[in-house]
């Protein structure tokens, strides 16, 4: 029950905007350009309180990235180990429906620089496969392939990303390349803040 409550303290305190306002929202979240370890023994921050995350994996640079399954909107299965021979960025978020989520996501679709023509733009969270539909509908993002970790949480298990106490997926960009290593991994030290997305972005650039 404690979870369930934290989870919706959680949401309560990211949330509050709409897609409408995510530049005047952005304009006012820090951009954290930290990192820290996945897996368990470490840990993120919200507004400074410590959370532990979990998982029986990590995720590392230099390694492939864990196979997990995962769901398409279409509610078919997904390895995240499969790159279709393509560089991903693969976006981590908590909820589409938080202001942070809802900036970090229309950043890597609208402020890529032409990425999205060869590299394939991913956002994964926890949010179920119809409500991410609905946030890439009324977003209007069609650059972007939305993952659910909702069903068995293989991803957030596998790779060591979630943060214990809300069952949710800490906020992490990772790069990989086209045999799906990993070549550059930010775990955003604050939920709160946005990561270095530009940074991935550069690293991206490099594999093309």
């Amino acid at each position: 029950m404690r979870y369930v409550v934290a989870t919706i303290a959680m949401l309560a305190l990211l949330a509050g905007c709409t897609s409408k306002e995510t530049n005047e929202v952005q304009a006012d979240l820090p951009v954290d350009k930290g990192t820290v370890s996945a897996g368990a023994g470490s840990s993120v921050t919200m507004k400074g309180g410590a959370l532990p995350l979990a998982g029986k994996g990590v995720v590392e640079v230099g390694k492939p990235l864990p196979a997990a399954m995962v769901s398409s909107n279409a509610l078919q299965p997904v390895n995240m180990a499969d790159t279709g021979g393509k560089v991903r960025i693969i976006s981590v978020v908590p909820s589409v429906d938080t202001p942070t989520c809802d900036a970090q996501t229309h950043e890597l679709s609208e402020e890529n620089d032409g990425l999205d023509e060869q590299v394939e733009l991913i956002t994964i969270s926890m949010d179920l496969p119809f409500a991410q539909s609905r946030f890439a509908k009324e977003a209007k993002i069609s650059n972007v392939t939305f993952l659910s970790d909702y069903n068995k949480r293989e991803f957030g298990d596998n790779n060591g990303l979630m943060i214990a106490p809300l069952g949710l997926l800490a906020r992490a960009v990772i790069v990989t390349d086209k045999d799906n290593i990993v070549r550059y991994l930010q775990v955003v030290p604050e939920v709160t803040a946005l990561p270095d997305m530009q940074a991935a972005m550069d690293a991206a650039r490099k594999l093309i």
